[in-house]
């Protein structure tokens, strides 16, 4: 059987693509070239599905949710508050897994960034 080998790109509709693309690089160092591509860090990744009506993601109208690797989420935190985004007051501890917290981009999505354990 053929295999996927990862994931290969996430994909987002917004308003102003330059402005949100500015936040990412900006806000969580996300560092892609003109083109979008971005080499990320070796490491897991985690692919599941949720219940339809979960209210994990924030919105309702929110049909995924992109999860970032950071290694220290204290500090990512600080400096996305620092650069006053929308962050969550509340953080999660998952015992083996790690830590959680979230940020809202500019356009309202929720995203996940993990300390894995």
């Amino acid at each position: 059987m053929e295999r996927v080998l990862g994931i290969g790109g996430y994909f987002m509709r917004a308003d102003d693509p330059a402005a949100l693309s500015a936040w990412y690089r900006d806000c969580l160092g996300l560092d892609a070239d003109d083109n979008g591509l971005w080499r990320q860090g070796a490491g897991p990744t985690v692919f599941a599905a949720f219940e339809s009506g979960t209210d994990y993601f924030g919105s309702r109208a929110q049909q995924t949710m992109l999860n970032f690797r950071v290694s220290d989420l204290d500090a990512m935190l600080a400096q996305l508050r620092a650069k006053g985004a929308d962050v969550a007051e509340d953080t999660q501890d998952m015992e083996g897994v790690g830590r959680f917290g979230w940020v809202t981009d500019p356009e309202g999505n929720r995203v996940e960034l993990w300390q894995p354990a």
